[in-house]
């Protein structure tokens, strides 16, 4: 039927102040013209001001998820986000590898915006070796991109040395989001393993900016669902989040999330 919505899998943690992670990513994907399904690794107790606790889910439940999805969806795209430890990142990888996902974001969540640790520090290096080599895309905020690298980022010429590195580990495309940490904020950089691309922006000054990185790479998946290419697909998803961030929610007493359905009727 060709006016079947495209169907995209997000991976990630839950978020119980629904500003990130798995909430994030379905309205995310939702806002961007598809149909979002959900493989939750962990659940976090957790708002706009920090993280207070997380429980990974066992591997097995996680595994049975995937299953349940892979066995009924046409899977159009797969993001991946906070997978927290090195058996998650290994059970992941082995459900996803047999069914050759050609649209799989990797988003290689590593911390919370307050400062909370998402990704063990022995689990990096699983990312790096086995996740990485099955991705289309990995989309590292700075300080990603540097604990991948081992690279300091303080320039645009700072990140093509590491998105070269982090080429290497076997992704077809890297996408480092500058923000505010660049020289030039809100400036993006694509790395196809032979061009850069950079993807300037507008930088809104605002504290309303939880869930940037998990509603980017939502969008992207499901861009990259709807056939559009890897640069048509990076440019539609900056464009939303700059406008979702543009209409940020002062709710909440921390960082307050981006509006994701801000072209809503309210």
């Amino acid at each position: 039927m060709s006016n079947t919505l495209k169907q995209v899998l997000t991976i990630a943690g839950s978020d119980s102040g629904g500003g990130a992670g798995i909430q994030a990513d379905l309205k995310a994907m939702s806002a961007n013209g598809v149909f979002a399904m959900s493989v939750i690794t962990a659940v976090t107790a957790q708002n706009t001001e920090e993280v207070t606790d997380v429980f990974e889910l066992p591997p097995t439940i996680i595994a049975s998820q995937l299953d349940a999805v892979f066995d009924d969806f046409d899977v159009a795209a797969v993001k991946t986000g906070m997978l927290s430890s090195s058996a998650i990142v290994e059970v992941v990888v082995r459900m996803l590898t047999p069914q050759k996902v050609a649209n799989l974001v990797v988003d290689p969540v590593m911390i919370s915006k307050s400062g909370h640790p998402l990704l063990q520090p022995e689990a990096v290096e699983a990312v790096k070796t086995k996740l990485l080599p099955l991705a289309l895309i990995v989309t590292p905020n700075v300080h990603e991109a540097q604990q991948l690298s081992g690279i300091e980022i303080r320039s645009l010429a700072d990140a093509r040395r590491a998105a070269k590195v982090i080429h290497q580990f076997g992704c077809k495309h890297v996408l480092i989001k500058g923000g505010h940490l660049l020289d030039e904020r809100a400036t993006d950089l694509l790395y196809d393993g032979r061009f850069f691309n950079v993807l300037k922006g507008e930088f809104i000054e605002t504290s309303h900016t939880h869930g940037t990185g998990c509603t980017f790479a939502s969008a992207l998946a499901a861009h990259l669902a709807r056939g559009r290419s890897v640069l048509d697909s990076a440019q539609a998803a900056k464009s939303y989040v700059t406008e979702a961030i543009r209409h940020g929610l002062d709710i909440g007493h921390g960082q307050g999330p981006t509006d994701h359905f801000y072209f809503l009727e309210r």
